[in-house]
């Protein structure tokens, strides 16, 4: 009885051990399903924000294109330019890695071709060696030779200078086929950097017939400005988009708040702007018939990076009456910035987003006369001076 008792406590250890490991692998598998049920429930939110926000952004456009024939025009001219716009981005970026490419080809194949003038030279040295040596020079050799040992190692160095050349001009049969190879990607590569001009070629004119067609909606618009009672009404009824659009924006991000690293009211003083440009509009100042800027309106070169002010999520990107193609990023807290009038959007509805990340490109788009950004700062939808959010007074 004593012996089996021994025996017991000696197990008993081991069956301790067995049990913690048993408890932290069962908690590392709660964890990996709870993990996986997390991206499950923010895949299905994110599906959910995306669905509701293109519900509201397809029933303000369509209460904007009802109200104004104008604004219809413009809108499907100006989207039309942002595409093509999109479209010769995306092929100068295939274009570039085209191009990076056929150099990184060409290198390679000036390395194969000097290590094929290296390898051909030394098997020419080797070549009249054994030229000079002569055919018969082994069995001279061997005749010769009153020292069997030395007459074997002197056909082993023989055998060694054999396998050597056989393994050169193995190699220079490699470096020859690796070459065609090169070659044949290098025209390849070529082809399709010509094919991609062509393309190019074709969004260009696709490009300036989209521009015709917005400088003639443009002129209408401008021409239906010129009465101050007509411009007066277009910008209420832009207005009027906007505060709607901001309304249900609100509604909606409440169901799905964001995650902010920091609370956005302790960030006053602190911010960068959105762009480097000159300051034409500031926040407050009368536009017409006793309207209000709620922004501030730069001036940019065209194509100028757009940057978000801060973290948060992209709740909208699209076109809106009077302020073109928008992007508008939920930073939590009720707060929300604004950025119109740009020439290509980056970031999708439900994208996350960092301080400095790049959400667009200047533009004029909603009519505008030149490239700017008009930039909005929201605290529970109502407009606030952005001037004091941000280091410096202005950009």
């Amino acid at each position: 009885m004593p012996e089996l008792n021994s025996i017991l406590r000696r197990f008993r250890p081991a069956g301790g051990l067995l049990v913690v490991l048993w408890t932290f692998g069962l908690a590392a598998g709660t964890a990996a399903v709870a993990q996986r049920a997390d991206r499950a429930q923010t895949e299905s939110q994110l599906q959910q924000i995306r669905a509701e926000i293109d519900r509201i952004r397809e029933q303000v456009g369509r209460d904007a294109a009802e109200r104004d024939r104008l604004t219809r025009e413009l809108r499907k001219a100006e989207v039309s330019v942002a595409g093509v716009r999109e479209e010769l981005l995306r092929l100068r970026g295939e274009r570039d890695a085209g191009a990076k490419r056929r150099g990184e080809l060409a290198a390679q194949t000036r390395e194969r071709q000097q290590a094929l003038a290296d390898e051909r030279a030394a098997l020419g040295g080797q070549m009249r060696a054994a030229y000079l040596i002569g055919r018969e020079e082994p069995l001279k050799l061997l005749l010769n030779q009153r020292d069997p040992a030395r007459a074997g190692r002197m056909f082993a160095y023989y055998s060694y200078f054999g396998r050597a050349r056989a393994e050169q001009i193995d190699r220079i049969g490699e470096h020859v086929a690796k070459l065609a190879e090169l070659d044949a990607q290098l025209e390849a590569e070529q082809a399709r950097l010509l094919e991609l001009e062509n393309s190019r070629q074709q969004e260009l004119a696709r490009l300036e017939r989209a521009r015709d067609e917005r400088g003639v909606v443009l002129t209408r618009v401008q021409a239906e400005s010129r009465s101050r009672v007509a411009s007066l009404a277009r910008l209420k009824r832009e207005q009027a988009s906007l505060e709607k659009l901001l309304r249900e924006l609100r509604r909606t991000v409440q169901r799905f708040p964001t995650d902010s690293k920091s609370p956005f009211a302790k960030l006053r003083g602190k911010l960068t702007w959105p762009v480097q440009g000159r300051v034409l509009s500031r926040f407050g100042q009368t536009r017409a018939g006793g309207l209000k800027w709620d922004g501030v309106l730069l001036a940019a070169e065209r194509g100028s990076a757009v940057h978000s002010i801060y973290h948060g999520r992209v709740v909208y990107a699209d076109w809106l009456a009077g302020l073109g193609l928008l992007v508008i990023v939920d930073h939590g807290g009720g707060y929300m910035s604004l950025y119109g009038h740009n020439d290509s959007i980056y970031r999708k509805v439900g994208e996350r987003v960092d301080a400095g990340d790049e959400i667009a490109a200047v533009g004029d788009s909603g009519g505008r006369p030149r490239p700017e950004l008009y930039f909005e700062i929201r605290r529970g939808g109502q407009p606030v001076d952005p001037r004091p959010w941000f280091r410096t007074p202005a950009p």
